[in-house]
Protein backbone atom coordinates (compact mmCIF):
# COMPACT_ATOMS: atom_id res chain seq x y z
CA UNK A 1 0.00 0.00 0.00
CA UNK A 2 1.24 3.41 -0.96
CA UNK A 3 -0.32 6.53 0.53
CA UNK A 4 0.46 9.81 -1.19
CA UNK A 5 -0.50 13.09 0.55
CA UNK A 6 -1.57 15.78 -1.92
CA UNK A 7 -1.63 19.33 -0.51
CA UNK A 8 -4.63 21.32 -1.78
CA UNK A 9 -6.06 24.78 -1.10
CA UNK A 10 -4.39 26.63 1.79
CA UNK A 11 -3.76 23.74 4.15
CA UNK A 12 -6.00 20.81 3.17
CA UNK A 13 -4.92 17.33 2.16
CA UNK A 14 -6.24 14.90 -0.39
CA UNK A 15 -4.72 11.44 -0.47
CA UNK A 16 -4.17 8.74 -3.03
CA UNK A 17 -4.24 5.21 -1.64
CA UNK A 18 -2.55 2.92 -4.15
CA UNK A 19 -2.70 -0.87 -4.08
CA UNK A 20 0.26 -1.89 -6.20
CA UNK A 21 -0.76 -5.55 -6.17
CA UNK A 22 -4.01 -4.79 -8.01
CA UNK A 23 -2.86 -1.53 -9.62
CA UNK A 24 -5.96 0.20 -8.20
CA UNK A 25 -6.29 3.47 -6.30
CA UNK A 26 -8.76 5.38 -4.16
CA UNK A 27 -8.81 9.15 -3.68
CA UNK A 28 -9.61 10.59 -0.26
CA UNK A 29 -11.33 14.01 -0.32
CA UNK A 30 -10.10 14.95 -3.84
CA UNK A 31 -11.39 18.52 -3.66
CA UNK A 32 -8.88 19.80 -6.26
CA UNK A 33 -9.21 16.97 -8.78
CA UNK A 34 -6.62 18.18 -11.28
CA UNK A 35 -3.89 17.90 -8.65
CA UNK A 36 -5.09 14.43 -7.74
CA UNK A 37 -5.22 13.33 -11.39
CA UNK A 38 -1.68 14.61 -11.98
CA UNK A 39 -0.38 12.45 -9.12
CA UNK A 40 -2.53 9.52 -10.22
CA UNK A 41 -0.95 9.64 -13.69
CA UNK A 42 2.48 9.24 -12.13
CA UNK A 43 1.41 6.07 -10.29
CA UNK A 44 -0.02 4.33 -13.36
CA UNK A 45 -2.86 2.97 -11.20
CA UNK A 46 -6.55 2.91 -12.09
CA UNK A 47 -8.74 5.12 -9.92
CA UNK A 48 -11.78 3.11 -8.81
CA UNK A 49 -13.23 4.98 -5.85
CA UNK A 50 -13.54 8.19 -3.87
CA UNK A 51 -13.60 8.13 -0.07
CA UNK A 52 -15.30 11.29 1.20
CA UNK A 53 -14.88 12.01 4.90
CA UNK A 54 -17.58 14.71 5.09
CA UNK A 55 -19.59 17.13 2.99
CA UNK A 56 -17.69 20.39 3.55
CA UNK A 57 -16.77 22.04 0.28
CA UNK A 58 -12.99 21.78 0.59
CA UNK A 59 -13.33 18.03 1.03
CA UNK A 60 -16.10 17.10 -1.39
CA UNK A 61 -16.45 19.68 -4.17
CA UNK A 62 -13.99 17.88 -6.47
CA UNK A 63 -16.21 14.80 -6.63
CA UNK A 64 -18.26 16.40 -9.39
CA UNK A 65 -15.37 16.98 -11.81
CA UNK A 66 -13.66 13.72 -10.93
CA UNK A 67 -16.76 11.65 -11.67
CA UNK A 68 -17.12 13.44 -15.02
CA UNK A 69 -13.47 12.74 -15.81
CA UNK A 70 -13.48 9.15 -14.54
CA UNK A 71 -16.97 7.66 -14.99
CA UNK A 72 -18.18 4.69 -12.91
CA UNK A 73 -16.29 5.67 -9.79
CA UNK A 74 -17.68 4.43 -6.50
CA UNK A 75 -18.19 7.50 -4.31
CA UNK A 76 -18.30 6.50 -0.66
CA UNK A 77 -19.64 8.57 2.22
CA UNK A 78 -22.47 8.81 4.75
CA UNK A 79 -24.03 12.21 4.16
CA UNK A 80 -26.58 13.14 1.50
CA UNK A 81 -24.90 16.53 1.15
CA UNK A 82 -21.83 14.90 -0.46
CA UNK A 83 -21.79 15.59 -4.21
CA UNK A 84 -22.04 12.51 -6.47
CA UNK A 85 -22.51 10.16 -3.52
CA UNK A 86 -23.52 6.74 -4.83
CA UNK A 87 -22.50 4.38 -2.02
CA UNK A 88 -23.67 5.15 1.51
CA UNK A 89 -21.36 3.32 3.88
CA UNK A 90 -22.69 1.79 7.04
CA UNK A 91 -20.91 2.06 10.36
CA UNK A 92 -18.26 -0.65 10.70
CA UNK A 93 -18.84 -1.82 7.12
CA UNK A 94 -15.94 -3.38 5.23
CA UNK A 95 -15.27 -3.09 1.51
CA UNK A 96 -12.17 -3.31 -0.66
CA UNK A 97 -9.99 -1.20 -2.90
CA UNK A 98 -8.08 -3.75 -4.91
CA UNK A 99 -6.74 -6.12 -2.26
CA UNK A 100 -6.84 -3.48 0.49
CA UNK A 101 -9.47 -3.81 3.20
CA UNK A 102 -11.34 -0.61 4.03
CA UNK A 103 -13.61 -0.25 7.07
CA UNK A 104 -15.89 2.78 7.42
CA UNK A 105 -16.63 4.28 10.82
CA UNK A 106 -19.45 6.76 11.34
CA UNK A 107 -17.87 9.51 13.44
CA UNK A 108 -20.50 12.26 13.93
CA UNK A 109 -18.89 15.19 15.73
CA UNK A 110 -17.37 17.68 13.29
CA UNK A 111 -20.41 17.06 11.05
CA UNK A 112 -23.34 14.71 11.44
CA UNK A 113 -22.24 12.63 8.50
CA UNK A 114 -18.49 12.43 9.12
CA UNK A 115 -16.83 9.13 8.27
CA UNK A 116 -13.31 7.88 8.98
CA UNK A 117 -11.82 5.17 6.77
CA UNK A 118 -9.58 2.48 8.26
CA UNK A 119 -7.42 0.88 5.56
CA UNK A 120 -5.35 -2.27 6.01
CA UNK A 121 -2.83 -4.00 3.78
CA UNK A 122 -1.98 -7.64 4.39
CA UNK A 123 -0.05 -10.56 2.96
CA UNK A 124 -0.90 -14.12 1.89
CA UNK A 125 -0.88 -15.20 5.56
CA UNK A 126 -3.57 -12.58 6.32
CA UNK A 127 -1.10 -10.66 8.45
CA UNK A 128 -1.70 -6.91 8.53
CA UNK A 129 1.46 -5.24 7.32
CA UNK A 130 0.24 -1.65 7.41
CA UNK A 131 -2.73 0.16 8.93
CA UNK A 132 -3.94 3.71 8.27
CA UNK A 133 -6.93 5.77 9.32
CA UNK A 134 -8.16 8.72 7.25
CA UNK A 135 -9.87 11.08 9.66
CA UNK A 136 -10.84 14.19 7.68
CA UNK A 137 -11.55 16.94 10.21
CA UNK A 138 -12.27 14.62 13.14
CA UNK A 139 -8.94 13.58 14.66
CA UNK A 140 -6.19 16.00 13.65
CA UNK A 141 -2.48 15.91 14.38
CA UNK A 142 -2.24 17.23 17.92
CA UNK A 143 -5.92 18.20 18.05
CA UNK A 144 -9.40 17.60 16.70
CA UNK A 145 -11.94 19.38 14.51
CA UNK A 146 -14.55 21.85 15.66
CA UNK A 147 -17.84 20.47 16.95
CA UNK A 148 -19.84 22.09 14.15
CA UNK A 149 -22.74 19.63 14.10
CA UNK A 150 -21.97 17.79 17.31
CA UNK A 151 -20.86 18.42 20.86
CA UNK A 152 -18.22 17.36 23.36
CA UNK A 153 -19.97 14.06 24.08
CA UNK A 154 -20.02 13.20 20.40
CA UNK A 155 -16.33 13.93 19.97
CA UNK A 156 -15.47 12.00 23.14
CA UNK A 157 -17.34 8.96 21.85
CA UNK A 158 -15.60 9.18 18.49
CA UNK A 159 -12.07 9.68 19.85
CA UNK A 160 -12.22 7.20 22.72
CA UNK A 161 -14.75 4.54 21.75
CA UNK A 162 -14.09 4.34 18.00
CA UNK A 163 -10.75 5.75 16.85
CA UNK A 164 -9.06 5.21 20.20
CA UNK A 165 -9.80 1.48 19.98
CA UNK A 166 -7.70 1.01 16.85
CA UNK A 167 -4.22 -0.55 17.07
CA UNK A 168 -1.81 2.01 18.45
CA UNK A 169 0.60 1.63 15.52
CA UNK A 170 -2.08 2.88 13.09
CA UNK A 171 -0.95 5.81 10.96
CA UNK A 172 -3.25 8.85 11.12
CA UNK A 173 -3.83 10.83 7.92
CA UNK A 174 -5.91 13.89 8.74
CA UNK A 175 -7.56 16.41 6.42
CA UNK A 176 -5.45 19.48 7.20
CA UNK A 177 -1.84 20.48 7.76
CA UNK A 178 -2.50 22.02 11.16
CA UNK A 179 0.04 20.35 13.44
CA UNK A 180 1.97 23.54 14.15
CA UNK A 181 -1.04 25.51 15.32
CA UNK A 182 -2.52 22.58 17.23
CA UNK A 183 0.71 21.88 19.06
CA UNK A 184 1.24 25.53 19.85
CA UNK A 185 -2.14 25.44 21.55
CA UNK A 186 -1.33 22.14 23.28
CA UNK A 187 1.86 23.71 24.59
CA UNK A 188 -0.17 26.45 26.29
CA UNK A 189 -2.26 23.77 27.99
CA UNK A 190 0.59 21.47 29.04
CA UNK A 191 3.90 23.35 28.72
CA UNK A 192 5.90 20.69 30.60
CA UNK A 193 5.03 17.86 28.22
CA UNK A 194 8.20 16.68 26.48
CA UNK A 195 6.26 14.95 23.70
CA UNK A 196 4.48 18.18 22.80
CA UNK A 197 7.77 20.08 22.70
CA UNK A 198 9.39 17.40 20.52
CA UNK A 199 6.51 17.26 18.05
CA UNK A 200 6.20 21.04 18.03
CA UNK A 201 9.87 21.33 17.07
CA UNK A 202 9.31 18.78 14.29
CA UNK A 203 6.31 20.65 12.92
CA UNK A 204 8.29 23.91 12.91
CA UNK A 205 10.92 22.27 10.72
CA UNK A 206 8.63 20.36 8.34
CA UNK A 207 5.91 21.64 6.04
CA UNK A 208 4.28 18.19 5.80
CA UNK A 209 3.70 16.45 9.14
CA UNK A 210 1.30 13.67 8.10
CA UNK A 211 1.00 10.94 9.01
CA UNK A 212 1.15 10.86 12.77
CA UNK A 213 1.00 7.63 14.77
CA UNK A 214 -2.01 6.95 16.97
CA UNK A 215 0.20 5.90 19.87
CA UNK A 216 1.99 9.26 19.71
CA UNK A 217 -1.30 11.16 19.57
CA UNK A 218 -2.11 9.73 23.00
CA UNK A 219 1.11 11.33 24.28
CA UNK A 220 0.74 14.88 22.97
CA UNK A 221 -2.82 15.43 21.80
CA UNK A 222 -4.74 17.06 24.69
CA UNK A 223 -8.08 15.73 23.41
CA UNK A 224 -6.80 12.19 23.93
CA UNK A 225 -5.49 12.92 27.44
CA UNK A 226 -8.63 14.16 29.21
CA UNK A 227 -8.01 12.13 32.38
CA UNK A 228 -4.48 13.46 32.92
CA UNK A 229 -3.99 15.90 35.80
CA UNK A 230 -2.21 18.50 33.68
CA UNK A 231 -5.15 18.73 31.27
CA UNK A 232 -7.73 18.84 34.05
CA UNK A 233 -5.80 21.56 35.86
CA UNK A 234 -5.60 23.63 32.68
CA UNK A 235 -9.36 23.34 32.11
CA UNK A 236 -10.30 23.51 35.82
CA UNK A 237 -12.79 20.63 35.40
CA UNK A 238 -12.55 16.84 35.78
CA UNK A 239 -15.62 15.39 34.06
CA UNK A 240 -14.32 14.12 30.69
CA UNK A 241 -17.14 15.71 28.68
CA UNK A 242 -16.59 19.03 30.42
CA UNK A 243 -12.82 18.79 29.89
CA UNK A 244 -13.44 18.16 26.20
CA UNK A 245 -15.83 21.12 26.01
CA UNK A 246 -13.52 23.55 27.82
CA UNK A 247 -10.56 22.45 25.70
CA UNK A 248 -12.53 23.21 22.56
CA UNK A 249 -13.50 26.66 23.85
CA UNK A 250 -9.90 27.44 24.78
CA UNK A 251 -8.71 26.06 21.44
CA UNK A 252 -11.18 28.21 19.49
CA UNK A 253 -10.14 31.31 21.43
CA UNK A 254 -6.50 30.50 20.72
CA UNK A 255 -7.25 30.06 17.01
CA UNK A 256 -9.15 33.34 16.88
CA UNK A 257 -6.21 35.14 18.43
CA UNK A 258 -3.97 33.45 15.84
CA UNK A 259 -6.12 34.82 13.00
CA UNK A 260 -8.02 31.57 12.55
CA UNK A 261 -5.13 29.30 11.56
CA UNK A 262 -6.37 25.69 10.99
CA UNK A 263 -8.81 26.95 8.38
CA UNK A 264 -11.41 24.46 9.56
CA UNK A 265 -14.42 26.74 9.87
CA UNK A 266 -14.52 27.82 6.19
CA UNK A 267 -17.37 30.14 7.01
CA UNK A 268 -19.55 27.19 7.98
CA UNK A 269 -21.67 27.25 11.18
CA UNK A 270 -24.44 28.71 9.04
CA UNK A 271 -22.84 32.17 8.77
CA UNK A 272 -22.48 32.17 5.00
CA UNK A 273 -24.59 29.14 4.29
CA UNK A 274 -21.69 27.32 2.60
CA UNK A 275 -22.81 23.83 1.53
CA UNK A 276 -26.30 24.91 2.52
CA UNK A 277 -25.71 24.44 6.24
CA UNK A 278 -28.01 27.33 7.05
CA UNK A 279 -30.57 26.56 4.36
CA UNK A 280 -33.51 24.18 4.56
CA UNK A 281 -33.53 21.64 7.38
CA UNK A 282 -29.97 21.72 8.73
CA UNK A 283 -28.89 22.27 5.15
CA UNK A 284 -29.85 18.71 4.25
CA UNK A 285 -31.76 19.92 1.20
CA UNK A 286 -28.62 21.35 -0.44
CA UNK A 287 -25.55 19.67 -1.88
CA UNK A 288 -27.41 16.48 -2.73
CA UNK A 289 -25.90 16.38 -6.24
CA UNK A 290 -25.33 12.86 -7.40
CA UNK A 291 -28.15 11.30 -5.41
CA UNK A 292 -29.91 10.31 -8.66
CA UNK A 293 -30.76 6.66 -8.53
CA UNK A 294 -29.86 6.32 -4.88
CA UNK A 295 -33.16 4.58 -4.02
CA UNK A 296 -32.24 1.06 -3.02
CA UNK A 297 -28.47 1.56 -3.46
CA UNK A 298 -26.78 -0.10 -0.49
CA UNK A 299 -30.09 -0.03 1.39
CA UNK A 300 -30.73 3.71 1.76
CA UNK A 301 -33.73 3.09 4.04
CA UNK A 302 -31.60 0.96 6.33
CA UNK A 303 -28.98 3.70 6.40
CA UNK A 304 -31.60 6.27 7.37
CA UNK A 305 -32.77 3.98 10.17
CA UNK A 306 -29.21 3.77 11.46
CA UNK A 307 -28.98 7.58 11.30
CA UNK A 308 -32.02 7.81 13.58
CA UNK A 309 -30.61 5.29 16.05
CA UNK A 310 -27.28 7.15 16.19
CA UNK A 311 -29.02 10.54 16.46
CA UNK A 312 -27.19 11.72 13.35
CA UNK A 313 -30.37 13.16 11.83
CA UNK A 314 -33.86 13.81 13.16
CA UNK A 315 -36.96 12.24 11.65
CA UNK A 316 -37.84 15.56 9.99
CA UNK A 317 -34.38 15.74 8.43
CA UNK A 318 -34.76 12.26 6.97
CA UNK A 319 -38.22 13.04 5.60
CA UNK A 320 -36.61 15.96 3.77
CA UNK A 321 -33.85 13.69 2.44
CA UNK A 322 -36.38 11.14 1.22
CA UNK A 323 -38.37 13.88 -0.53
CA UNK A 324 -35.24 15.12 -2.29
CA UNK A 325 -34.19 11.65 -3.39
CA UNK A 326 -37.67 10.81 -4.73
CA UNK A 327 -37.73 14.14 -6.58
CA UNK A 328 -34.30 13.58 -8.12
CA UNK A 329 -34.62 9.81 -8.74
Amino acid sequence: MRIIPIPIFENNYSYLIVDDKANEAAAVDPAEPQKVLAVLAQTGAKLTSILTTHHHQKHSVGNIELVLTKPNLAVYGADARIPELNYVCKHNEEFTVGTLKVRSFHTPSHTKGSVCYYVRDGNEMNEELEKAIFTGDTLLTGGCGKFIEGDAKDMYNVLYNILGQLPRDTKVYCGHECALNNLQFANTIDPNNQYIRKQLAYSQMNQVTVPSILEDEFKYNPYLRLSEISIQQATNVTDPYEVMHVLRVLNDNFNNQSNGINGLSNGVNGVNGINGVSNGVNGVSNGVNGMNGMNGINGITEIFDSYLKMNIYSADDLNTLNTIIRRKG
